[in-house]
């Protein structure tokens, strides 16, 4: 049986929009170097996602070597936004995430008025600057002094290649065969394994990627993002009404999931894959 390797890594500077994929990628506590360091937030400070805006997916932010970003979106001319400096003692504002409040820095008002213009909705760009104490993981599938940037909960998310071609064959014999096959991007991983059997990640604990070994957290429920397609920012039904019919766990609509590193390293594309515990 050949040995399972990782495919692709992601990475997405700005929480919602289209991300990259390296060739390697450091692994930091709180997730990939700078993956969803970034996030919009409307005018009472709460969170927009594909969720509220799903033209969010036709935008992209590439990651400049320092930390900061390149904007760019359909009908804007790009933008370059600095990492924002925190300057004390009000140099943070709080934003709400999923219930959680956090204090992030304000990005340079030019990017403020790039992505309201892009959204025709008053928005601003806020910067996690201490992931390292600014938003901690959810408790209850936690270890102390765990923490968080902007992704949804956890610091990675995995989905394994089998597992997307076990759902596609599912939606293909569903009411909604014509959206499918859906590709990955619909689910937004951080990591891509090759090499497993469908749906194996369900009883994993710990694994390894490379020299570098993660915690399974839990599994990762679903939303409305993922019927939406990263290309067009149009929505369909898939893969929603397959995953309740056929991968539902109580309330949650469930595929790939969420990773706690244990220690700092590197990972690689053809990293070997090892499922610890």
């Amino acid at each position: 049986m050949s040995i399972p390797v990782l495919r692709s890594v992601h990475v997405h500077p700005v929480k919602a929009l289209r991300g990259f994929a390296p060739a390697e990628a450091e692994v930091e506590p709180w997730g990939l170097a700078g993956d969803r360091r970034y996030v919009v937030v409307d005018t009472a400070g709460r969170i927009v996602t594909q969720r509220q805006h799903a033209r969010l997916a036709l935008a992209s932010a590439e990651l400049l070597p320092d930390g900061g970003i390149t904007l760019s979106a359909p009908g804007l001319e790009p933008l370059t936004v600095e990492v924002p400096e925190l300057s004390a003692p009000d140099g943070t504002i709080t934003v709400e995430i999923f219930g959680t409040l956090v204090e992030a820095v304000p990005a340079d008002p030019a990017a403020h008025a790039w992505f309201s213009a892009y959204l025709e909705n008053e928005v601003r760009l806020v910067h996690m600057d201490d992931p390292a104490h600014r938003r901690p993981v959810d408790p209850e599938f936690a270890l102390p002094g765990e923490t968080v940037s902007f992704a949804d909960g956890y610091p990675l998310l995995a989905a394994t290649t089998s597992s997307l071609d076990a759902l596609n064959s599912l939606i293909a014999q569903g009411d909604h065969a014509d959206e499918g096959p859906l590709p990955m991007n619909r689910f937004r991983p951080n990591v891509v394994i090759d090499g497993t059997a469908p749906w194996a990640e369900d009883g994993w604990r710990r694994l390894s990627i490379g020299d570098v070994s993660f915690r399974v957290a839990r599994s990762c429920g679903r939303c409305v993002v993922t019927t939406t397609d990263q290309l067009t920012g149009e929505r369909g039904k898939e893969p929603l009404r397959t995953l309740a019919q056929h991968r539902k766990d109580g309330s949650r609509l469930i595929f790939g999931q969420n990773l706690v590193p244990e220690h700092r390293g590197t990972i690689r594309v053809g990293d070997p894959v090892k499922i610890l515990d």
